[in-house]
């Protein structure tokens, strides 16, 4: 398209553009339009042009008055503006201009510019502009454009404002530049490592106070400590502790091995007898003990340990008129010696520092102890005897920091004070025994298999233990024989409880077996006292034989009254014979009455009331056995009067019926009264079997019950030979028949069948019980049937009641003659026979 032609064309054109411009500019004189809008001019009355820097949508010139000439932006693209280096362009209103970008400026210091051939711009020196600009310690470094603030050494900036310099703590945990022997410090802007307390700098070491390294400074050697003179200074690392001489314990308020600790010299604990206990030999053993606290000195502890456990081992083995106390009284000496060894063991031990000992007294008693610090996991103490497994926090109880004293002592010898000891069995282990016995449990007899070992901590709060402790108790030498057991016998362990008014007893509750062996036993208890290994022999009721009991003593008691009025109203069978008869039977009618109202003791304490009962049965039933004896003195004198002469008279009998049994009954009153004890123990209202108290009954009746069967076997031997010489005609059967009747009536009479009684050394023989309680219960419709309705006179006497009561006619003369007529010859040989015999 080029050449000549494509000028010619472009000029041409350019001429006619020209020339139309020049018309409307020609014709815009003449006219205006008036609605040209803002940043506009008018070009003639039908057009308007924007003015320069604005522009209009439908082009530079525009006849439509909805246009409107908008500013254009030079500095956004098509028609961007280079301002050069570091400078920016900014747009105005209609125009624009360049400014240097923040950090620099113009040479001359101008603020704008127009284009890049303008442009001047270099870095502004902030550093020197503003000489404080980087705030405290902080140093002002000048970049292109722009400024940095840099702290000092040991500053830092601040995340929050970039201009201000902090302080960096070097000595926060995790970057401790110092050595483990010294102490970081924190300083403004710097650190230093300083010795700990209790440390030194090292002779030599750099001096810089950042490589400073320490070594264990001695107090006590250097005399730098402050312990008190009641302590002896140990050097610790870094430090030093004050602990208490030996012999010494910390004041109260205050604690061992603390640089304030003050200690005081150990002393021996005030122990005095048990109120209301009147004793010789305990009144020894306490004016020794006495002597002890006086002569006390703190360095020979061990030896005043040794001295009262030989005491206690004294007293023990002879305990003289301890034993004459009664029950209540010897358990509350027992439970005086116990608490009261284990408080001045546990003080005495106090005195000792990281010892332990074991003393074998001469005899038999054996002390362990340990005293050591504080530790974690277990601690085994023991000794022959016994030993116990205890976790060291039991041991020291809370907050304890002293060292910890364990012990216990074994006392073999202890059993003589704690005989015929109750037993408390807990809820729970009554209902297991009831259970398995399926019958009523009403205490034990307890037969010691173990020394008595008390134990005894540093800590006294030992009622409930956070874990429990294991004891080992091997059993004494003279129980090891007797290594089975009988039914409702049990091995058990338990502890000594005090109380208040009895002195104390035994109890299971808190305790339990884990394993039995033939020469010891292992059980676990979660409280500390005084431990035991017993073997119990369970009191469990027999139903059966009570009601034997019962409906036999009912029986009884029906048929000897019924005895009595016949022996105070039927006149033909009065004599010296009946006279033994009635008084026999009143005896066993008052005794057997007593026995069925009081004999149970049911609180289980031997008070008045139990005492009166046991003392009434005493005295009745041993006239009883008296009037048994007569009855076999009458027997004798029976049998051989009819050929050698007469029987006692009525005064005597009475005189040796009652008189016998109550001088027997004041003696032992006065022996239970000296020794408080006799009369009725925890299950019964009966005699005692301490201090051999049972044999005043049991002593009396053996012989009565001897001498009666003496005198029943020559009475039958004499009948035997009476029978076949009065009648030497009679059968042999039913001369056998009339001396076995006479000879069984007479063994009830005469008290025999209390032999099966005499021959029950063993309670769980239940074969020879029944055979006791049915014979015994039953004396008194024996003594009814032989005495009244075997006897003819008396049967006669019963008729004649009988009609009278029924309003019949009753012909004595009939019955009379008619037993005169056929036997009267025989009943004045056969006199024995007459009576009942």
């Amino acid at each position: 398209m080029g050449g000549p032609h494509h000028g010619v064309f472009l000029l041409f054109h350019v001429l006619c553009v020209s020339l139309t411009l020049s018309e409307v500019g020609a014709q815009s004189t003449k006219a205006c339009a008036r609605w040209c809008p803002l940043n506009s001019s008018c070009v003639n009355s039908t057009a308007c042009r924007c003015n320069l820097g604005f522009s209009a949508s439908s082009g530079e010139v525009f006849t439509s008055p909805s246009d409107s000439c908008d500013d254009i932006n030079e500095c956004a693209p098509p028609t961007t503006v280079s301002c050069g280096k570091n400078a920016d362009c900014q747009n105005t209103e209609g125009g624009y201009h360049c400014t240097c970008v923040p950090g620099y400026e113009l040479a001359s210091g101008a603020p704008i510019f127009r284009n890049e051939n303008e442009n001047t711009c270099q870095d502004v020196d902030e550093c020197q502009q503003k000489l404080r600009i980087c705030k405290s310690r902080g140093i002002c470094i000048n970049t292109q454009g722009s400024y940095t603030c840099q702290c000092l050494p040991g500053f830092k900036l601040n995340p929050r404002d970039p201009k201000l310099c902090t302080d960096v703590n070097e000595c926060t945990p995790g970057s401790n530049p110092c050595h483990n022997s010294t102490h970081c410090f924190n300083l403004v802007g710097r650190y230093e490592c300083r010795c700990r307390p209790g440390w030194k700098p090292i002779p030599g070491d750099p001096s810089s106070p950042k490589d400073i390294v320490c070594e264990d400074k001695d107090e006590c050697s250097s005399g730098e400590h402050h312990c008190h003179n009641s302590t002896i200074c140990t050097n610790t690392v870094g430090s030093y502790a004050c602990h208490c001489r030996r012999g010494w314990v910390p004041k109260p308020g205050f604690q061992n091995k603390k640089n304030t600790t003050v200690c005081e010299e150990v002393s021996f604990p005030t122990w005095t007898p048990p109120p209301g206990i009147k004793s010789q030999s305990l009144s020894l053993f306490f004016e020794r003990v006495q002597n002890m606290r006086r002569d006390f000195k703190a360095d020979l502890t061990q030896k005043t340990m040794k001295d009262l456990i030989v005491s206690l081992d004294d007293l023990l083995k002879t305990p003289g008129d301890l034993e004459a106390l009664n029950l209540s009284s010897r358990h509350q000496t027992a439970t005086s010696l116990l608490t009261g060894l284990e408080e001045i063991l546990r003080t005495l031990g106090k005195a000792f520092s990281n010892d332990s000992f074991t003393f074998y007294s001469p005899g038999g008693t054996v002390l362990s102890l340990v005293v050591q610090e504080p530790g974690s996991g277990n601690i085994t103490v023991g000794q022959s005897h016994a030993r116990m497994l205890l976790d060291w926090a039991v041991a020291a109880g809370a907050g304890k920091s002293d060292p910890t004293v364990v012990g216990i002592l074994s006392i073999p010898n202890m059993q003589k004070l704690l005989s015929n000891s109750s037993l408390d069995l807990d809820l729970e282990k009554k209902a297991k025994l009831e259970e398995c016995y399926e019958n009523s449990v009403h205490g034990a007899q307890l037969r010691l298999l173990s020394a008595v070992n008390s134990v005894f901590l540093s800590n006294t709060n030992t009622d409930k233990l956070d874990s429990p402790v294991t004891f080992a108790f091997s059993h004494l030498p003279g129980t090891q024989e007797q290594k089975e057991h009988g039914p409702r016998e049990e091995r058990i362990c338990a502890f000594w409880k005090h109380d208040g008014s009895n002195g104390g007893h035994w109890a299971t509750s808190g305790c339990r077996i884990l394993g039995n062996g033939n020469d010891s036993t292992t059980c676990q208890c979660n409280h500390l006292s005084s431990f035991a290994i017993l073997v119990a022999h369970y009191n469990v009721e027999d139903p059966k034989l009570a009601l034997i009991t019962k409906v036999g003593l009912s029986l009884s008691l029906v048929c000897l009254l019924l005895c009595i009025l016949t022996f105070l109203l039927v006149r033909p069978i009065q004599g010296s014979r009946t006279t033994v008869h009635l008084h026999l039977c009143i005896c066993l009618f008052v005794g057997s009455a007593i026995f069925l109202a009081g004999i149970e003791n049911e609180g289980g304490q031997v008070g008045l009331r139990c005492s009166l009962v046991a003392g009434l049965l005493h005295y009745w039933f041993l006239a009883a056995f008296c009037w048994m004896s007569l009855e076999g003195m009458e027997l004798y004198f029976l049998v051989v009067r009819v050929f050698q002469g007469q029987g006692l008279r009525k005064r005597w009998l009475c005189l040796i019926g009652y008189g016998v049994p109550l001088v027997i009954v004041v003696i032992s009153a006065i022996f239970a009264a000296t020794y408080k004890e006799g009369y009725g123990n925890a299950l019964y209202c009966w005699l005692s079997h301490k201090h051999g108290f049972h044999w005043s009954f049991q002593g009396p009746v053996t012989f009565i019950v001897l001498c009666n069967a003496v005198i029943f076997v020559t009475t039958v031997w004499k009948l035997t030979q009476k029978f076949s010489e009065i009648n030497p005609d009679i059968k042999k059967l039913k001369k056998a028949r009339v001396l076995t009747i006479t000879a069984i009536a007479q063994l009830f009479v005469l008290g025999c069948t209390w032999v099966f009684g005499l021959l029950l050394f063993d309670p769980r023989s239940w074969v020879l019980s029944y055979i006791f309680t049915i014979l015994n219960c039953l004396q008194g419709f024996f003594l009814f049937l032989l005495y009244c309705l075997l006897n003819k006179k008396v049967r006669e006497e019963y008729r004649k009641w009988a009609c009278m009561v029924t309003r019949n006619k009753y012909s004595e003369f009939a019955t009379t003659t008619s037993a005169s007529s056929s036997s009267h010859s025989q009943t004045r040989a056969l006199r024995p026979s007459q009576s009942g015999m």
